[in-house]
């Protein structure tokens, strides 16, 4: 049996894994969806990546790590404490070893596409963005989902805290461990050309192409849950 971790990226939780997790245990596999302190103006993606390695402690089956979109930047730090099958990126940032998330960013201007920046309003008191023109978040966020779905999922986002984006990725390098890089092909938020060289310059992974935007755990659940099945 495989075991699949699910980390969310920001402003999520493990809520937006719901119609995932059911496709992939018909399909033989455990899920663990791991809700992360997104919102604590104090965490880490090292605290991040603390919250996932409790939650896998009892652990022992094959574990396959997927990390999306900010989730990208917690998996291999938890693959650098704990033996781990395979990461999945999926539509996901990649660390910089040595570089934090925002000298990333400064480094690699295409990154993010400019719109999702429209839907942000001013950071609170305790310095977190928060989405506030769902209009824009559905066009970024869900574009191809249903819009009902879209409304709910909407209404479910949190603040992201950004201190982590200061921090220094302190790994040494990237861990060895087989990978797959998952690039949403319709993606508003990440730049697919952007995630494609990332996937075969900085991680070496296998590249899936999956349809559709930054969110198929919402859009096309059982698609995506073949993709992850077959890497199983």
């Amino acid at each position: 049996m495989t075991t699949f971790a699910l980390i969310h990226g920001a402003w999520h939780g493990a809520w937006c894994f719901e119609r995932l997790t059911p496709e992939l245990e018909a399909r033989g596999h455990q899920v663990i969806a791991v809700d992360l302190p997104g919102d604590d103006p104090a965490a880490t993606f090292e605290t991040y990546a603390d919250c996932v390695v409790r939650a896998l402690a009892d652990e022992r089956d094959e574990l396959v790590l997927v990390g999306h979109s900010l989730g990208g930047m917690t998996i291999p730090l938890v693959a650098a404490r704990r033996p781990v099958q395979r990461l999945i990126y999926l539509g996901a940032f990649v660390p910089v070893p040595g570089r934090s998330f925002a000298e990333q960013l400064a480094d690699e201007p295409d990154t993010v596409l400019p719109e999702c920046r429209a839907g942000l309003g001013e950071r609170d008191k305790q310095g977190r963005s928060r989405w506030i023109d769902e209009a824009v978040a559905q066009r970024v966020l869900y574009a191809d989902c249903d819009e009902r779905d879209a409304h709910v999922a909407f209404r479910r986002l949190r603040p992201q805290a950004l201190a982590p984006y200061g921090v220094p990725c302190g790994l040494e390098r990237l861990p060895f461990v087989p990978s797959t890089y998952v690039v949403c092909t319709e993606d508003r938020i990440l730049n697919p050309k952007r995630s494609r060289r990332v996937a075969t310059d900085r991680l070496g992974a296998e590249l899936v192409e999956l349809p559709g935007g930054h969110s198929p755990f919402l859009s096309r659940p059982s698609e995506l849950a073949g993709v992850l099945h077959d890497r199983s």
